[in-house]
């Protein structure tokens, strides 16, 4: 696979990868009546997750490359499972709350990975981390209180959910490094696809939506398939916590896009919202900020 060594190219690369993504929201909020319909979305999505990144490992390796599904073993499958389930809860979130909800739930990940790293793989937690767990531990309860709503408390939890679905796929790639990354997330495409569609034929509704919503689908799809070819092209040269900081690119553009009135949809993050997520923001900085100087300290010594 296609990698960058050089710092300065890679930078632009991860954060071009970032901003890709946070155009998700604003597609699901173009989309008709998308709470009607999260199953043919699903459906959709999976799909072109699962064509796009089969066709791009194939004109990385060839035709052997359905071998990497031989070398995936339980980590890849409960990885891909994971993020299956993130990927479904993020439509049950985003069309249950506000995007900025939805984004900021999923800024939090990084926490949820190390305490699930901690609790199955045995990694230790420094006392600099816990207390970055904690500040956004406040400022993911600030945002429930605020999500009074019988609807957006759902949305709320969806969104920590597939928060939670993240996580384990990040926790099981580090379970066994030699786990194919990119066959990880086709599987989650493949099982999305299955679950969507066992669903729409349980309630006896049509897979598809109209065109223009299964462009959307399509659409949404690319995204993420484009976002994390150039994610994983630029982060080997990028440290860890340049790359928490980076990924803030999906939270601030995510929740910018849907505000900006001139897109059309003009959603305004509540004040609990805005509280919640300056906690959370600071947590991510200070974790940033930990994990670069124990990098600079090593080397130092």
């Amino acid at each position: 696979m296609l990698e960058l060594k050089n710092e300065k190219i890679a930078i632009p690369v991860v954060l071009f990868a970032g901003i890709l993504w946070s155009f998700g929201p604003l597609v699901v909020r173009y989309m008709n009546d998308p709470h009607l319909i999260p199953w043919q979305y699903i459906f959709g999505r999976g799909l072109t997750i699962f064509i796009i990144l089969n066709l791009y490992l194939f004109f990385e390796e060839g035709i052997n490359f359905y071998k990497n599904y031989k070398k995936i073993g339980k980590s890849g499958l409960l990885g891909g499972v994971g993020l299956g389930i993130a990927m479904i809860s993020f439509i049950y979130s985003i069309t249950n709350t506000s995007a900025a909800i939805t984004l900021l739930c999923l800024a939090a990940m990084p926490f949820f990975t190390a305490l699930l790293a901690f609790l199955f793989l045995k990694e230790k937690i420094s006392l600099n981390v816990w207390i970055s767990i904690f500040i956004a531990t406040i400022g993911i309860v600030i945002m429930a209180f605020g999500n009074d709503g019988k609807n957006s408390l759902v949305g709320f939890i969806f969104g920590m959910t597939s928060s939670i679905g993240f996580s384990i796929f990040s926790v099981t790639l580090r379970w066994r490094k030699e786990t194919p990354k990119f066959t990880t997330v086709a599987v989650a495409g493949l099982f999305c696809f299955i679950v969507a569609a066992c669903m729409i034929m349980i309630k006896n509704q049509s897979f598809f939506s109209s065109s223009y919503n299964s462009a959307m689908f399509s659409l949404h799809g690319v995204l993420v398939c484009l976002g994390l070819i150039l994610y994983s092209i630029g982060s080997k040269a990028i440290a860890a916590a340049e790359l928490t900081l980076l990924s803030l690119t999906e939270v601030v553009g995510g929740i910018f896009w849907v505000w900006l009135p001139l897109l059309g949809i003009n959603e305004v993050p509540s004040t609990n919202t805005i509280i919640g997520g300056f906690f959370l923001f600071i947590s991510l900085m200070y974790y940033s900020l930990i994990m670069r100087w124990n990098k600079r300290h090593i080397a130092l010594n």
